[in-house]
């Protein structure tokens, strides 16, 4: 299936992942009910699903942590996320460039 994600899709994935967890993404959709390969279901989960993603703006404080992991580590946006609870490695980049 291709397109927008809907309120059900979302709501079944949710649903699935809390319950059960998400051990083997490939084989999440089917057991979820869903018409979606495994890597949209990843990428839903994790940039927009999450229960502790944290929306709006970065604070001053964020954004020189991310400058300053910048300086150390470079183009790595999910080790720099891994100091950043709750903030995506895609949303982070996308704040960097």
């Amino acid at each position: 299936r291709r397109g927008s994600w809907t309120t059900q899709e979302d709501q079944n994935l949710t649903a699935y992942v809390l319950q059960h967890g998400h051990g083997n993404w490939r084989a999440l959709p089917k057991q979820a009910g869903l018409l979606r390969c495994g890597k949209s279901c990843r990428l839903r989960w994790i940039n927009y699903l999450r229960p502790d993603i944290k929306r709006g703006n970065f604070s001053r404080e964020e954004e020189d942590t991310i400058i300053e992991l910048h300086e150390k580590l470079g183009n790595k946006w999910s080790a720099i996320a891994a100091s950043l609870p709750g903030r995506t490695d895609n949303e982070i980049k996308n704040v960097w460039h």
